[in-house]
């Protein structure tokens, strides 16, 4: 089964608690990148796993060529009531299906951590960034630096070890991963941020939603059962809870904005 069949599936499981409930604290990331490229009516560019479509809605306000490709048929459902005249495709981030040099820009936010091979996801995105143009990676910070990793890890547990390599949220997010398969590419790196995306859930019931829609917590409660998934979350998120309902997680997010050389 094809990496894009696997993570489509996980992934259009709760679509809608997805744009609702976690996607929207995605925004500083995306308005960061948005200072450090370059976007106006003569540029296009591809956003490479756009999920519901948010970055790429407040790109189309630069007057941008935009398109996007996704694994996930849910949130591609999302994107397109926002971007009803906007191409979206369900495509596999290592086949991308578009000619050499399409785009001066091309984005991937929190998904080439979900391929089955990242550096042929990278040098698929590469090959159909012109040269000179930008190419944007986002990923997950350190795990000791996103509180979001104490409850992926305890649902994580409920599952066997998975063997070196898997797909996951934070496959890529060990110092020097992304650094040193860039140069393997032909990515210059310009500029590398980290930026704080804080999750924040104003009940017990928005919480366990929002943690139900990922690819990692559907993975699990296939195999455990979705209760006992869970009860691992609440647990796992006990310590972010600040009061009453209201859960606060610090996260930060690696942006590498590089260049095609």
């Amino acid at each position: 089964m094809q990496t894009r069949e696997v993570q489509g599936k996980l992934w259009s499981t709760g679509p809608a608690d997805w744009a609702a409930f976690l996607e929207p604290s995605f925004i500083p990331m995306y308005q960061e990148v948005l200072k450090n490229v370059i976007l106006d009516n003569e540029k296009s560019m591809l956003d490479a796993g756009c999920g519901s479509g948010m970055f790429l809605t407040m790109v189309s306000a630069t007057g941008a060529e935009i398109q996007g490709i996704d694994a996930a048929p849910g949130l591609l459902d999302i994107a397109r009531k926002r971007l009803p005249a906007t191409t979206l495709l369900i495509e596999d981030l290592e086949s991308i299906p578009f000619a050499d040099e399409s785009f001066d820009l091309v984005t991937g936010f929190n998904s080439f951590q979900y391929a089955g091979s990242f550096q042929n996801a990278l040098a698929e995105a590469v090959r159909v960034t012109r040269v000179q143009g930008q190419l944007v990676i986002g990923i997950w910070g350190q795990e000791q630096d996103c509180d979001a990793s104490n409850v992926l890890g305890a649902v994580g547990s409920l599952l066997p070890p998975p063997p070196p390599g898997t797909p996951g949220p934070f496959a890529l997010s060990e110092n020097g991963k992304v650094e040193a398969i860039c140069k393997l590419v032909g990515l210059k790196i310009v500029k590398k941020l980290d930026v704080l995306c804080p999750w924040v859930f104003r009940s017990t019931e928005e919480l366990q939603k929002a943690f139900m829609c990922t690819g990692p917590c559907v993975k699990a409660a296939a195999v455990v059962g979705a209760e006992q998934v869970e009860k691992a979350i609440l647990k796992s998120a006990e310590p972010f809870r600040i009061t009453d309902e209201i859960f606060f997680m610090r996260n930060y997010f690696h942006v590498f904005i590089t260049e095609k050389i």
